[in-house]
């Protein structure tokens, strides 16, 4: 007798571990019931009918399920996740910006296979627009934003939602692949310079010299130089008012005195300038004699008291 092992040659086994099929795909907004399922927009996942998870079932594949798409007629692809499975069948359902990247429409067909990824360990990202250097810390709103995703695809533009407002990044660069899965992940993240932003102008620090008119003291009188003591005016008791009123008196050149510069100034030193006035020479001298030592200049003392015979 002969028997035939049909199913079990490998490529068989090989085909049965590999879940591709092709789906009508639309928009989140086209989901019929009575929620609302924003919070898909703001990941990178998809909703897929109930068959295909009983396929799936059947399937000896890894977990989590990731996927890749496919737009054949454009020859453009990413990666997602799945959400849920409630889609109708034949149909499934994507967020706007991945239906964006793979250059679909409301109705187009996208090839779904189930893929496995490595996990990344680093991703670089830049934001389509300047206005991302506003969020104060743009790591921790992307680190809460990227929950929201399964996996990640080099040249993709994921959009991500933070105060009301929509941010659009494209992954730049992935390791250590093209395609790379971000669940229960430790990933480094950088950004790279915003599309179109211009780093500002330095404009050199000119030191002018002061002019003939500035460098003149007497320059300085018309100025208001703030409290200037003993400028007010008097009140008498009975209310009198004789004499002219005091005006201030206007600064002479003497008065106005400017500092010399410190040439030996050195960074990271004070230094305290006092101006004393040097002691005459004569009490210089005086202070010398009486500080100056002299050996065996001192006077004894006797316990016998002269004139006093013992």
């Amino acid at each position: 007798m002969f028997s035939f092992h049909v199913f079990d040659h490998p490529m068989s086994r090989g085909f049965q571990n590999r879940f591709s099929t092709q789906y009508r795909c639309y928009s989140v907004s086209m989901l019929a019931g009575p929620n609302d399922r924003s919070d898909v927009e703001k990941g990178g996942k998809i909703i897929m009918p109930p068959s295909a998870l009983d396929q799936l079932s059947r399937l000896n594949i890894t977990y989590p399920m990731l996927f890749k798409l496919t737009n054949k007629n454009s020859d453009r692809m990413t990666h997602c996740g799945v959400l849920e499975f409630v889609a109708d069948e034949g149909i499934c359902y994507l967020p706007h910006w991945m239906m964006q990247n793979l250059l679909l429409e409301e109705g187009g067909l996208v090839q779904v296979e189930s893929v496995n990824l490595m996990v990344a360990t680093y991703s670089k990202f830049q934001p389509q627009s300047p206005d991302f250097l506003d969020i104060t810390n743009p790591k921790a709103v992307l680190e809460n934003a990227l929950r929201n995703f399964a996996c990640l695809t080099t040249g993709d533009v994921v959009a991500i939602n933070y105060n009301e407002k929509i941010y659009e990044l494209r992954v730049m660069e992935t390791k250590p692949d093209k395609a790379v899965s971000i669940i229960e992940c430790d990933m480094n993240v950088d950004f790279d310079a915003p599309l179109g932003y211009k780093e500002p102008e330095r404009r050199p620090q000119h030191h002018e010299e002061p002019t003939e008119e500035e460098a003149d003291p007497t320059s300085y009188a018309d100025m208001d130089l703030g409290f200037r003591a003993f400028t007010g005016s008097g009140n008498r008791l009975d209310g009198k008012l004789k004499g002219i009123e005091p005006s201030p008196a206007p600064l002479g050149p003497s008065d106005m005195k400017r500092g010399i510069p410190n040439y030996e100034f050195k960074v990271g030193k004070i230094t305290f300038i006092r101006n004393s006035r040097p002691l005459p020479r004569k009490f210089v001298d005086d202070d010398d004699a009486l500080n100056r030592f002299i050996a065996f200049s001192g006077e004894g003392q006797s316990l016998r008291k002269k004139g006093r015979k013992p």
